[in-house]
This record gives structure tokens, C-alpha cells and sequence, in this order.
């Protein structure tokens, strides 16, 4: 399956709860992606997540879901 990297950024500092991330998983699960790793910006207001996905339009409508932002998005190779 393809490779994305996507770049989220946040008006304020990233603070991630276990209900968000089991939220986070339920609804990847449902978009049939799946996140692979993220490294978060030292002011915690970007992240770069690497996902599996069949095309980026799953992983935004994802996002969307979760009232995440989605900015940028590239194929990994």
C-alpha cells in the first residue's frame, strides 16, 4: 500500500489523551489507513505523520472526521 507523509499544523500545543488517540485509531480503522509513525515540531505545534494509505484523499477525510488539520500532504517513497 502507498506511503503518505502528512504535515498537521496547530494553533496551540499538541496535547494527545488516550480517548484521543483511541478515537485517532477507531476512525483509521474505519478510513481503512493506517498510521504508521509521527515526530512532533519542539513547540509542539506541527507533527509529520507517515500513514499507509490507498490515496491522501483517506487519510484527509480522516482528519476531517476527527477535526484534525491536514495541510500538507506528499507520497513517501
Amino acid at each position: 500500500m502507498p506511503r503518505y507523509l502528512i504535515e498537521r499544523n496547530f494553533a496551540e500545543q499538541l496535547n494527545v489523551t488516550k480517548d484521543v488517540a483511541t478515537a485517532v485509531t477507531q476512525v483509521n480503522a474505519d478510513a481503512g489507513i493506517q498510521w504508521l509513525t509521527s515526530f512532533l515540531s519542539a513547540d509542539k505545534k506541527k507533527t509529520y505523520c507517515l500513514y499507509e494509505a490507498p490515496n491522501p484523499e483517506a487519510i484527509r477525510q480522516a482528519a476531517r472526521r476527527l477535526n484534525l488539520p491536514a495541510d500538507h500532504d506528499c507520497r513517501a517513497r
